[in-house]
């Protein structure tokens, strides 16, 4: 696919109007763009130069939760399209419950990912609220303590290759990478100013487990603001308005140790939400997020945690790839798809 082509399937499916794209329709177009006979042409052409080098190396990093954020369409306002790189294995600092300013998609190429949805409710287990701030498009975040709150894991989904989601901007989650990964990852344009960051407290429940959430994907009590889908090519994801998670994939509820897919949380603005992906090339990017981070008995910038392990301090600064390591990682996802 040509990088104008691509440009142009991303302004036709999520509109040009003043109401934001609905996650389905982020969904369905970043499956479309995610098939690997479209992504591999895509990439190679962007690795051989056909991009603003400048623009997209300046908004891509290694997030601190472990993974690359690789900016292949800058877009912004309306759009941001990149690739996530995770690398997998059990280094990387856990991602926190986190929702987006904006609608957000994710489609994985290779690996899997698990993702988790929660709603507040009063039995939920103990977790101290943030809201995240950026300091402009490729900025420093911010993180304000809110107070104390409660969640409850509502149901787990895992997407393996050719499978792909979309979720409403307050959508809360978080994404899990265990193993190489990669995911192609969209956001749209910002219905807000800032997200929402869920710390949950140390010792009231292990990563990944034990949230108590009633409804895997085909149980009652979904979650809204979720669209889900099979292959890269399947229908439309059901059940976007009361239903669960929707789409074709492995169900479990409750498990897990994490690292993140949608995610990104600090990516230019997003900051909650990140996408994680891996081939093996490099570990990466921010979490941003999805994501930026949080989590363990010490935070990642090194400050330890306090109050239950609730407390964050502000992420470390977003440190851009430099332009040969981005393109070498651009040229390795190519070859891999077989371009």
């Amino acid at each position: 696919m040509q990088v104008e082509e691509a440009r142009r399937l991303l302004v036709e499916r999520l509109g040009c109007g003043p109401e934001p794209p609905s996650p389905e329709s982020a969904r369905a177009v970043t499956a479309q763009l995610a098939h690997p006979d479209t992504l591999g042409p895509l990439v190679r052409r962007l690795s051989a130069g056909d991009l603003d080098l400048a623009e997209c190396t300046r908004l891509s990093y290694r997030h601190v939760l472990g993974f690359d954020k690789l900016v292949l369409l800058a877009g912004a306002p309306r759009f941001m399209l990149r690739i996530h790189l995770w690398h997998g294995g059990t280094g990387a600092a856990p991602e926190d419950i986190h929702n987006h300013r904006c609608a957000i998609a994710s489609a994985v190429v290779r690996g899997h990912v698990r993702m988790e949805c929660y709603e507040p409710a009063a039995n939920g287990v103990p977790a101290t609220a943030y809201r995240e701030t950026i300091d402009g498009p490729g900025g420093a975040w911010r993180l304000r303590r809110v107070g104390d709150a409660r969640l409850r894991l509502v149901c787990t989904r895992r997407y393996g290759a050719g499978q792909s989601y979309g979720l409403a901007a307050r959508t809360l989650h978080r994404v899990v990478s265990e193993e190489p990964t990669v995911t192609l990852f969209l956001e749209t344009v910002p219905q807000r100013s800032v997200t929402d960051v869920y710390v949950r407290h140390r010792g009231g429940v292990a990563d990944g487990g034990g949230l108590g959430g009633s409804g895997g994907v085909d149980g009652v009590g979904g979650l809204d603001g979720v669209d889900g889908a099979g292959g890269v090519d399947g229908a439309a994801g059901v059940g976007s308005v009361s239903g669960p998670v929707a789409g074709r994939g492995t169900t479990t509820t409750g498990g897990g140790s994490a690292t993140h897919d949608d995610g990104d949380r600090r990516g230019d603005g997003d900051r909650a939400g990140n996408d994680r992906a891996g081939t093996g090339d490099r570990p990466g990017d921010e979490n941003r997020t999805d994501h930026e981070g949080r989590t363990g008995a010490r935070d990642r910038t090194g400050a330890v945690l306090r109050a239950g392990g609730a407390e964050r301090a502000d992420p470390p600064p977003k440190t851009p790839l430099p332009p040969a390591v981005y393109l070498a990682e651009l040229d390795s996802l190519a070859g891999s798809l077989g371009y």
